[in-house]
């Protein structure tokens, strides 16, 4: 019996003396939550927006804007010179313009500058990209030699236009969704501050 409880003894101050040195040790397990480390600066892509509408739409917008302007720079002779010039700008501004809010809007990029009103800053992209595109096509038909590099140009470039005019289109019914919501919501907010005043007579009292 004397050994059982000379055992039971050890075994506790081997215990409290385990529970002490882990108290003492340095290497303490740490319960901080252990961040997560994400790719490429926490990047990733946003498939909902590249299946819905304006995601197809806008990467078909970059297609044929590279299209029509690899066509325009295959022709090596002009007279005049102008419309090719023209459209050539046009091509190469709506690629780029729309290839980088593609990229903004595919990675979820421009959630992290709110500052920016991205409705409305595609909204004048798709706007003015259809009107040029509309102008250069125009005046790069009425121009041509009957060149096969021009003609596939002009058939590229009202294609463009027609996409762009399509996310225009798309664009203004968000921007009109958006005015509603907001003052859908400016309303309620009015509502619910008046119904406030109202059950709370002591500072109606307070403004008289």
């Amino acid at each position: 019996m004397r050994s059982g409880e000379e055992l039971d003894g050890f075994e506790g101050e081997a215990s409290s003396t385990s529970m002490i040195s882990g108290a003492s040790s340095p290497y303490q397990p740490t319960t901080e939550p252990v961040s997560q480390r994400r790719g490429l600066g926490g990047l990733r892509c946003h498939p909902d927006y590249l299946r819905r509408a304006p995601g197809r739409l806008k990467l078909a917008q970059v297609v044929l804007a590279l299209i029509a302007f690899i066509c325009i720079e295959t022709i090596m002779e002009c007279s005049p010179c102008e419309g090719l010039y023209f459209f050539e700008f046009v091509s190469c501004s709506a690629f780029v313009i729309t290839g980088v809010l593609l990229l903004m809007f595919s990675l979820n990029l421009h959630t992290r500058i709110p500052q920016i009103n991205w409705n409305i800053t595609d909204l004048v992209n798709t706007g003015l990209s259809t009107f040029f595109f509309f102008i250069a096509s125009i005046v790069l038909a009425a121009l041509n030699h009957k060149a096969g590099a021009e003609i596939a140009a002009v058939v590229f470039g009202f294609l463009a236009t027609a996409v762009y005019a399509a996310n225009t289109y798309l664009a203004v019914q968000k921007w009109r969704m958006n005015i509603r919501q907001q003052s859908t919501n400016e309303y309620i907010r009015a509502r619910t501050e008046s119904r406030e005043v109202d059950s709370r007579p002591e500072i109606q009292r307070l403004d008289t």
